[in-house]
């Protein structure tokens, strides 16, 4: 498990880590983006949230593949087009989360931005882990 970096000067985080250091003998994975679609390339819904849950049950299915568990990622980058949307999705997003993470929170960071790729993706994932 990694530590929890939380710096005195730095205001209290909400849903994400300040910082984690991970021990020295692990791997590392870096997760390419991944959106709310299914092993088919199939979007089963154009809602922020239920892409959002399908998109990080994506992610850790690759930090799964690669031998490792959700409190192995260090680092979250989600990528959403609709800012507002999300936080009109926020509690329903949130449940997702700790249902797929539980109570480990990666530093993350949250970027709107103009459109993704895929027409239809509303939200984007990108993760590094470390592996032990």
């Amino acid at each position: 498990m990694p530590d929890v970096i939380h710096p005195a000067s730095l205001a209290p985080p909400r849903g994400y880590s300040n910082g984690l250091l991970f021990p020295a003998n692990g791997r590392v994975l870096f997760v390419a983006g991944q959106i709310g679609w299914d092993r088919e390339g199939r979007f089963p819904s154009d809602e922020l949230a239920a892409q959002f849950d399908l998109a990080l049950a994506n992610v850790l299915d690759v930090v799964r593949e690669a031998g490792g568990a959700p409190e192995h990622v260090g680092r979250l980058t989600i990528y959403v087009t609709d800012k507002h949307e999300y936080i009109a999705a926020a509690k329903t997003i949130g449940a997702s989360y700790r249902a797929r993470m539980g109570k480990h929170y990666p530093a993350m960071a949250l970027v709107q931005v103009a459109a993704l790729l895929e027409d239809r993706a509303k939200v984007e994932i990108e993760a590094t882990a470390v592996i032990p």
